[in-house]
């Protein structure tokens, strides 16, 4: 039955949209188009350099096999990435369905608002498709011209792994900022662009999960396997599933990645267009059309010109060969930092000289003009914040890493224990950040303060992101040097390389979690804007708010175990089908450096891996998309709200702890590796203790931490698709809730019944039976 409910509020913001026009947008938009259109010129010219360096330095042997490797690499990555889009095809169709009929179940929605949206989600599920999927086909291309670079110095190989990095950065922000652009100049409704943040969402965190079950599945396993069982080095060509690893690289770290920052990148814009009509209307009621043109346009000006400013600073990246090995992880940190800053201190200026023009115009006053100006210079100075303190947890320049690669000397128990504590202590800095932000911001301009600072945060997202995505291609080239067993100074430098990608990716996470977690608040705030609570106020103290509060604060848990235990899922059947080929194989142990001894199938592997991964991330993906529509339709918009705050506290923290951990495991490894605990080199117990500390923190840092920025982002932005149509109070809906929990109860229980662990299981009792 539909409700008969009082809908003032949402028609007054109905007014308010529909008083927006071209010429309100026209300067925003243009400018928006234009600093789009420049970016996608400079990742053509980027791109043809990338794909015009050299394959190989000579046609010797070792070469040959190297292009080879690179090339099993490339196709292995496409696969996965095929049958995962492939799934997400028939989602992305399915869900534009569902938001297209939205309208219905509430008579008071415009009918035309439901196809808007839904034609807004699916440009967003495709430009995140096509962003991830572009830094993938880079990626693949750029580790074996990574690893020939290394021939000839640290600072060939630098320029380009960074140029792929850039390639990933410059595309996301070019499509994010030329999307919005054109729908923003189609539909001039803010309201409906939530749907193009729901499909980047949807994507992100499919992607983001499935990629990160791949790649750390075929990680774990073929760590557990290489080097703790069999004593092997890491990426010896004799390990069945080496290439699946490297294929992880480049489909979750690289094409997860860049769907997530996506979501972020145009979620707090759409959160900033959203919130600008409630922010232009005066304590009367009274529209100011000025202010809301400048509040409109200001984030395509600040996204713009950071896209620009990205550009700049990425002319200032490069190193010397000729640096000392105890100064080189601090050069090559200052490489990167480097760039960033420049381009950070060129927002700066960029940002004052907008304000000054909109001042200028009449568009803003000079006290208007201030507050936004300071918002955005907190939300950039957090992130660059955010990113020092992550960078101090988990670099091995630092005290903490250093301290858990120094505790193996006592077990394997202690790197994990002095690991986590490391972890938990590393929320501290970014709440800090995080709270003093919002504060300070909303202080300034409300909650569009929140909005305007996530924009300056991610404003050098173009740089930042390339910092990131670089780690990945030099990663893999590290493995393809040692599995076409090159000269090792050829590994030095890219071992260099890969360290300090471990470094700029736990940077790039923790910046990744602090943006998102503005994103979520300006969304969250647009949610209560746009439903039907009235005044938009909720009292702590009501029926269903604490209840949603502990709904919301559970989530990330249960995301993040569900996507740890399919890591394990995924890990224990590679382990059996490498173990297997092992058992088959009694040469593998005799390595005489013949590359026609034994040829491992890696294939196998790679199969195992994506099929894994594609099944697992069903159920983590359906319960960040049900759950929170279930809770708005059954308990109500309040109950959502408390959601929305439980999931933003809880999975911020946790997200936090998992990728720093993780990171800090990780390079303690690398710190061990580097030689700089005397007497304790690889192999060596000690190393032993540090490897396991890292397989643990795989999982953490690349899957499950990683994932929960999406999910509290994902879920903000879900509730504000559906906002129009939940009751405010609770039970009116109770029956549309019933029927999405028995929906998620059926996935979980099929997809249970598809990953069951029978074979496994039935394994371990033949195995018993014979002893």
């Amino acid at each position: 039955q539909l409700r008969p409910i009082d809908h003032t509020r949402q028609e007054q913001l109905k007014m308010s949209n529909s008083t927006i026009t071209f010429e309100t947008v026209k300067i925003g938009v243009g400018a928006g188009i234009g600093a789009g259109g420049v970016a996608l010129i400079t990742v053509a010219i980027l791109l043809s350099q990338l794909l015009n360096a050299p394959k190989q330095a000579n046609n010797s042997e070792k070469m040959n096999n190297m292009v080879k490797i690179a090339t099993n690499i490339q196709e292995g990555s496409s696969a996965f990435m095929n049958m995962e889009y492939s799934y997400l095809t028939l989602f992305v169709i399915v869900v534009a369905i569902l938001i297209g009929l939205s309208p219905y179940l509430d008579d008071s929605v415009d009918i035309n608002d439901g196809w808007k949206t839904s034609v807004n989600f699916l440009v967003g599920a495709t430009l995140s498709g096509l962003a991830g999927y572009l830094g993938m086909f880079t990626a693949v291309r750029a580790n074996v011209r990574t690893t020939t670079a290394a021939t000839e110095g640290l600072n060939a190989a630098l320029k380009i792994a960074f140029k792929s990095g850039s390639v990933m950065g410059l595309t996301v922000v070019a499509f994010g900022l030329l999307g919005l652009s054109i729908l923003l100049t189609i539909f001039l409704d803010p309201t409906v662009m939530a749907g193009f943040g729901f499909g980047a969402s949807s994507i992100a965190l499919f992607a983001r999960v499935g990629g990160g079950i791949f790649t750390k599945a075929a990680d774990v396993g073929a760590d557990l396997c290489g080097k703790v069982a069999h004593d092997m080095d890491e990426d010896d060509p004799r390990n069945p599933a080496v290439i699946a690893d490297n294929v992880g690289d480049n489909v979750g770290d690289v094409a997860g990645m860049g769907a997530d920052l996506f979501e972020s990148y145009v979620g707090s814009i759409i959160a900033c267009l959203t919130l600008a009509s409630d922010k232009a209307t005066d304590e009367n009621g009274e529209l100011n059309q000025d202010l809301l043109t400048a509040y409109m346009i200001i984030p395509f000006l600040v996204s713009g010109a950071g896209i620009l400013c990205s550009i700049f600073g990425s002319l200032f990246v490069s190193v010397s060969d000729d640096v000392p090995k105890e100064q080189l992880m601090n050069k090559l940190l200052w490489a990167l930092r480097g760039g960033l800053l420049v381009a950070s201190g060129a927002v700066v200026f960029s940002v004052a000289g907008i304000c000054h023009l909109l001042v200028g115009s009449g568009h803003w006053s000079e006290t208007a003009a201030l507050e936004v100006f300071g918002c955005i210079l907190i939300g950039l100075f957090a992130g660059l914040i955010i990113g020092a303190a992550t960078e101090y947890c988990t670099s091995f320049e630092y005290y903490p890493t250093q301290s858990i690669a120094e505790s193996g000397r006592h077990g394997h128990a202690p790197v994990i224990i002095q690991g986590l504590g490391v972890g938990l202590l590393s929320t501290v800095v970014p709440v800090i950040t995080v709270m003093i932000s919002i504060l300070c911001c909303t202080a300034l301009s409300g909650l569009y303060g929140v909005a305007i600072a996530g924009v300056g945060m991610l404003s050098t997202l173009g740089i930042t992101l390339a910092t990131d995505a670089y780690g990945p291609v030099a990663d893999n080239a590290g493995g393809i040097a040692e599995m076409a067993e090159l000269d090792s100074y050829v590994r030095d430098n890219t071992d260099a390389l890969d360290a300090l990608g471990n470094t700029t990716a736990a940077t790039g996470k923790g910046f990744a979690i602090g943006s998102a977690v503005l994103t979520a608040v300006a969304l969250m705030a647009s949610f209560i804007l746009t439903s039907q609570i009235e005044d938009g106020s909720i009292d702590i103290m009501d029926d269903v708010v604490i209840p949603g509060i502990l709904i919301g604060a559970m989530l990330p848990f249960v995301f993040a175990a569900l996507t740890m235990l399919s890591v394990r899922r995924g890990a224990n059947e590679i382990m059996n089908e490498v173990e297997e080929q092992f058992s088959n194989r009694e040469a593998v142990f005799a390595r005489d450096n013949s590359y026609d001894a034994w040829s491992p199938d890696h294939a196998r592997c790679v199969a195992i891996a994506t099929k894994s991964a594609v099944l697992e991330m069903v159920l983590p993906g359906a319960m960040a998309v049900l759950v929170p529509v279930a809770v708005g339709f059954g308990l109500g918009a309040k109950a959502l709200a408390g959601l929305l705050v439980g999931a933003i506290s809880s999975g911020f923290l946790l997200a936090v702890t998992m990728a720093n951990a993780g990171g800090a495991w990780d390079n303690a490894k690398k710190y061990v590796e580097a030689g700089h605990i005397p007497g304790h080199e690889k192999k060596s117990d000690l190393h032993k203790a540090t490897v396991t500390g890292d397989t643990v923190g795989d999982p953490f840092k690349d899957t499950s931490g990683p994932s929960l920025n999406i999910l509290i982002k994902l879920m903000s932005v879900v509730s504000l698709v559906f906002a129009p149509v939940f009751p405010a109070g609770p039970y009116e809906q109770v029956a549309i809730s019933v029927i999405i929990l028995v929906l998620l109860a059926i996935i979980a229980t099929v997809m249970t019944c598809v990953i069951g662990e029978e074979k496994t299981y039935q394994k371990l009792e033949e195995e018993t039976e014979m002893s």
